[in-house]
């Protein structure tokens, strides 16, 4: 699904797309890779919905681009806009 990555002193929020996400957080892909502990405010385009992210390891390179393993700084479960099961661990 696509993403909107707002980066502090970029006058234009950069396009990427999901990779994988969880109730956590994600592996999105962009067009370039953050260094680990980058901070940055993740847009969900089809809700508007906005959460503060961290990059949580260096991002790795394949075709598609960077894939930006990211965590949510506070939790926001309904980001997605999916249902995930409650954890019974």
């Amino acid at each position: 699904m696509p993403v909107l990555v707002h980066i502090a002193k970029r006058p234009e929020p950069m396009k990427g797309f999901t990779h994988t996400v969880s109730a956590t957080g994600g592996m999105i892909i962009l067009p370039e890779g953050f260094a680990q502990g980058t901070k940055f405010t993740l847009e969900n385009p089809k809700t508007q919905q906005r959460v503060e992210v961290n990059v949580v390891r260096s991002p790795q390179m394949n075709q598609e681009g960077s894939l930006v393993p990211i965590e949510f700084l506070t939790p926001a479960p309904q980001f997605w806009n999916i249902f995930f099961p409650p954890n019974v661990n």
